[in-house]
């Protein structure tokens, strides 16, 4: 199946997604960064409603022109972490694969907006990758290999199976994870032959799938992630806190039953990292915090996703959420969901 996709100004111009008044603003954004619409997800934007969250996530603004004081090019220190190219080691037991610069859709807040594209190369080529499994066989404490990119799930079939293969081989590789928007917006290349290409006997796979918004799941994106499931691919979510796309409690809660309901099980909502141009998106982390309460008061706990941030320049996660435990002199005490604090008599 062969699928169109906008990859200019002029293409999104002609579909209906840019004015003609608009169209000359785009210019500048159009040449620092990448642009790609697949034609059916194009398809599913409102063009009445300019606050339309697909076309949010993925249609450009001249807002990406202002950079804003702290916004970086690499904000979360890939390359300080990169011993070798295309891989990244920023914690003792996992590591990451860029396997390739490409991607079905260009995000307009992503965080690797500089170094993602086109024009920015590929795929690892047999030499690079050779040296990062050499890297990653010398090293016996990686028990997890990450796999990402750009969306790796561009790579052909018989590649993926190829990496799953070697990472096979590697007998303290224990968890192989890949992490991908392909079957939100490309769902046509999630073909039984590719689902068989990322499943293995031998470890344990887990794909995790980036989706911001509900409307995201459509029915082919649904039958895609069964595929996934049905080959035996573990599936978990990871999404990111956006102005004007989730960021209220009824947008967060059906982005989270919508995970559930194809059994995709909530992991990461991910403050928004200071990339260039991406201040128009960010949700201070006070308001994603009341978010995450509402979730935890009102949803399941399979439905409440962990809030965290990567600390700039590559130091590790943190958790965001609220705690419940706490502290007065010599009394603990823990918050019910009616607001309640109540104490504990057994810390």
């Amino acid at each position: 199946m062969t699928v169109a996709t906008l990859r200019s100004v002029a293409a999104l111009k002609a579909a209906g997604l840019v004015s003609e008044a608009l169209a000359p603003k785009l210019a500048a954004v159009e040449a620092a960064y990448a642009i790609a619409l697949p034609e059916p997800l194009a398809r599913a934007i409102s063009r009445d409603n300019p606050g339309d969250a697909i076309r949010r996530q993925y249609v450009p603004s001249p807002e990406e022109l202002d950079i804003r004081a702290g916004e970086s090019a690499d904000p979360i220190g890939d390359v300080r972490h990169s011993p070798v190219p295309g891989l990244v080691h920023r914690y003792p037991d996992r590591v990451l694969i860029k396997a390739t610069s490409t991607c079905p859709v260009y995000c307009r807040f992503c965080f690797r907006r500089e170094m993602v594209g086109p024009e920015k190369g590929e795929a690892l080529t047999k030499t690079d990758l050779d040296a990062v499994l050499a890297y990653i066989s010398a090293h016996p404490e990686i028990f997890e290999v990450i796999l990402t990119g750009g969306d790796p799930l561009m790579l052909s079939a018989e590649r993926t199976r190829e990496i799953t293969q070697r990472l096979e081989d590697i007998a303290h590789v224990k968890v192989i994870r890949w992490h991908t928007r392909m079957p939100v917006t490309r769902p046509d290349r999630i073909t039984p032959a590719y689902a068989e290409a990322l499943s293995s006997r031998k470890k344990a796979v887990f794909l995790a799938v980036h989706a911001n918004h509900a409307s995201e799941f459509t029915e082919e994106a649904i039958s895609a992630c069964r595929l996934l499931a049905k080959q035996g691919v573990a599936l978990v979510s990871q999404s990111v806190l956006l102005r004007g796309v989730n960021d209220t409690v009824q947008d967060l809660s059906d982005l989270m039953r919508a995970f559930l309901s194809v059994g995709i099980k909530p992991y990461y909502l991910h403050q928004l990292d200071a990339a260039p141009g991406t201040a128009h998106f960010r949700v201070p982390i006070k308001e994603g915090r009341r978010l995450i309460r509402a979730l935890r008061d009102n949803l399941s706990g399979l439905a409440v996703p962990h809030y965290v941030l990567d600390i700039p320049g590559g130091v590790s996660k943190a958790s965001l959420a609220l705690p419940d435990i706490e502290r007065r002199g010599d009394t603990w005490s823990v918050r019910g969901r009616d607001g309640g604090i109540y104490p504990l008599t057994d810390v």
